[in-house]
This record gives C-alpha cells, sequence and structure tokens, in this order.
C-alpha cells in the first residue's frame, strides 16, 4: 500500500471508518473537492443561469459554461459539442430518439454487441418496435472483448449506426474504439460509444478515436449524480432537432410557431442542473490534477491482484480478460452472488452483485448474476485483502 494512495484515500469523506468500497463501477465515491464544489454552488454562489441581468445570475452562468469547456476538453472536443443530459442513460435516448428518428428507417440496421448495457440496448429496441429497425449482435471473444474481425464480416451498407461500450461494465474488457470507427464508417454507419466506464480511467481524444457521438455519467467520474454528457460531431449535432421543448431551447415562440436555438442549447430544455454541472467541473479538475494515465494504470493493476488471487483459488470462476480495466466480475462455487455480497457487507466490503443492467451478457456467460469487484483511485490492496477474506468467511458458512 503506497502512501500516495493513502493520502488520495484521505480525500474520500466517504470511506471514513475504514470501508471497504468496491462498487466504483456502480458510482464512484466524492472526494472533498466536489463536495466542497457542490456546496457553494448550491449556497453562497447559487442563482439561475442565462436569464437572469443581476450580478450573480450573470456569474453562475459564467460558471456553468466554464464546466462545459471543461467537459468538452475532458473528451478531446469542442464547447458548441457538449450536450448536457441526465447521465448516459438519457444521452442514448437522445440519439435514438433524434437522429434515430430522423435518419432510420424500416430495414435499417443497427449493430450493438453481446456485452451492451440496457441502457445501449433498450433505447435501440424501443426505436425497432417504432420504426421497425433490425438489430444486430456482434458476438464477443473467448476472453470476453467485443469481436471486431466478427463486426467486420456482419456489416453490410444497411447498417446505419453502430453502439458500442468503451469498456465493459461487467468484463472490464476495452473496445479498439478507432478500429470500431473505421468499421463503421467503412459501410457509410456512424459509431456511438458508451463511455461511462472509460471516461474514469483512460484519456480521451474525440478526434483520435473517431467516433461520432460518445456518452459517459458524472457520477461514476467522481462526480455528481443526475448529470452526464453526450458529444456529438458538430454537424451531425447541428442537424438533429430537438427532442424536449420548454424554456431555454428556444430562440422565438409564437402560437403560430416555434424557432430553436442552435447545439447544444436546443436539447437543453428547462432549467438545468446548475449545481451538478459545476460539480462536474470540479470533478473533471480533480481526476485532471490526479492524472488519467495513473488512473489507468493504478486500477488495472488492481485488478490484476485480485483476479490472480481468485484464480489460485479452485472454487471461483473469474470472467473477462487478463488486463480488465478496474473491474473483475467472479462466481463462487455454490454461492449465489447476493450472499456473498451480504456477507462481505458484514465485513465491510461493498461490492456489485446481479446482472449488472447487463443480462444478454449474462446468458452468454451461463450465470443468472455475478459478484463484481471494481476500483477507483481510493482503492488500495488493503480492500482487496479485506475481500478474500470475506471470500473465506462464505466459503466457511456455506461448506
Amino acid at each position: 500500500m503506497s502512501t500516495d494512495t493513502l493520502i488520495l484515500k484521505d480525500q474520500f469523506p466517504g470511506l471514513a471508518g475504514g470501508w471497504h468500497y468496491l462498487d466504483t463501477a456502480a458510482t464512484a465515491q466524492k472526494p472533498q473537492a466536489v463536495i466542497d464544489a457542490t456546496t457553494a454552488a448550491l449556497g453562497r454562489d447559487y442563482a439561475t443561469v442565462h436569464r437572469g441581468v443581476y450580478a450573480r445570475s450573470a456569474e453562475m452562468t459564467l460558471a456553468f459554461e466554464a464546466a462545459r469547456r471543461k467537459v468538452a476538453g475532458f473528451l478531446g472536443g469542442a464547447e458548441d459539442e457538449i450536450v448536457f443530459t441526465r447521465g448516459a442513460t438519457e444521452a442514448i435516448n437522445l440519439v435514438a430518439q433524434t437522429w434515430g428518428v430522423t435518419n432510420l428507417r424500416r430495414g435499417d440496421r443497427v449493430l450493438l454487441s453481446t456485452l451492451e448495457h440496457h441502457s445501449n440496448i433498450v433505447p435501440w429496441q424501443l426505436l425497432r418496435d417504432r420504426i421497425g429497425i433490425e438489430i444486430d449482435v456482434c458476438p464477443l471473444t473467448a476472453d470476453g472483448r467485443i469481436d471486431l474481425d466478427a463486426a467486420a464480416a456482419m456489416l453490410t451498407e444497411a447498417h446505419k449506426l453502430v453502439a458500442l461500450a468503451h469498456v465493459s461494465n461487467v468484463l472490464g474488457s476495452v473496445l479498439d474504439v478507432r478500429r470500431a470507427a473505421d468499421l463503421a464508417h467503412g459501410v457509410g454507419a456512424l459509431l456511438l460509444v458508451d463511455g461511462c466506464q472509460a471516461a474514469p480511467r483512460l484519456a480521451l481524444d474525440m478526434a483520435a478515436l473517431q467516433c461520432d457521438f460518445y456518452v459517459f455519467s458524472a457520477h461514476k467520474l467522481y462526480g455528481p449524480t443526475a448529470i452526464g454528457a453526450l458529444w456529438a460531431r458538430k454537424a451531425i449535432l447541428d442537424a438533429m432537432p430537438p427532442w424536449h421543448g420548454g424554456g431555454s431551447m428556444i430562440d422565438r415562440v409564437t402560437f403560430a410557431k416555434t424557432t430553436y436555438a442552435p447545439a447544444p442549447q436546443r436539447f437543453e430544455a428547462g432549467t438545468p442542473a446548475i449545481v451538478e454541472a459545476i460539480a462536474l467541473g470540479a470533478a473533471i479538475d480533480w481526476l485532471q490534477d490526479v492524472g488519467l494515465a495513473r488512473a489507468e494504470a493504478h486500477e488495472r493493476d488492481l485488478a490484476a491482484v485480485l483476479r490472480a488471487e481468485l484464480r489460485a483459488r479452485n472454487d471461483v470462476t473469474v470472467f473477462g480478460p487478463d488486463d480488465a480495466l478496474g473491474i473483475v466480475s467472479f462466481a463462487l462455487d455454490g454461492v449465489h452472488p447476493h450472499d456473498l455480497g451480504t456477507i462481505l457487507d458484514e465485513e465491510g466490503v461493498a461490492i456489485r452483485a446481479g446482472h449488472h443492467c447487463a443480462q444478454p451478457l449474462m446468458d452468454h456467460l451461463g450465470v443468472p448474476a455475478t459478484a463484481r469487484a471494481s476500483f477507483g483511485l481510493y482503492s488500495d490492496e488493503s480492500d482487496i485483502a479485506a475481500l478474500l477474506k470475506g471470500i473465506e468467511r462464505t466459503r466457511r458458512i456455506f461448506g
């Protein structure tokens, strides 16, 4: 355990008392810097944005739009390519219900993969039921990666969109986004990437990745809940119609006709998540100060240690590739993951147990659920030791 890690862990009030939190893939704990930014924005600095003529409103507007610039810089995109949403789920639904409804027709095809989160499956099924598109599913390699060789063989000019996870929330496997983009563009399709698990761990550059849409949720990135972002190429965003109607997204309203604000504002109807956006900006500042390269190495190393420990047992099945990024899913023979999670909680260890909003992947793995340990920048080997101790206790209870 490094001194550096201990100092970092001390920045997280939610971990006081020695709690071993191994559920970061579900939601990350918040550093004090984000909590302080939230408190200030909700307290002494609070005002509405965009329409107030008084000084504090103007200052809050500057802070809110500064958060948008931070998101743009974090992703390597432009400020007018960033739409604030309630999270990745809403961002994907926004694309489906705006770009999808405008550009897809009956018989057009969308390619997903076996490991997708439900948030990147259900919106396309809703669109299928509405307009008659077809959904194809790319298989996985033996070690749990999206099989891009299979994707290359499956893609045709009928495919208009490829939508894939950058990092699996169950297996921790990492997608070669640039190759996926090249394959999609090769048949004239666009690429949407679910970046929820990648954004907190990998340095991102939209120009290098060459995708067309990228989404993430703030709460997995050490920020608040109820906010996330959609990045889309400016030309694509400009051509997309609005989704929700109301204040802020308009240019001029009459009973005869309404004209809309330019992107991204026309996708942000109503009073925005002001405090949450500012706190997201603080989370990005904090994470960039720590360093994305450090995040990736730290969490990948911890995952490798845990995988080795689990594979040394003869009663554990470990899923996913050996170079999983910060996520380890496993099954303890004869013990339902929910029972394991309950006993671990008694030991002060928090893991995830269930299907992780990836039921098709569970079917592929041949299990109803898995136990999942996932790491953050506050994690260290003491968390692994506590997990292994809890697994031993569980084994004694279940025999």
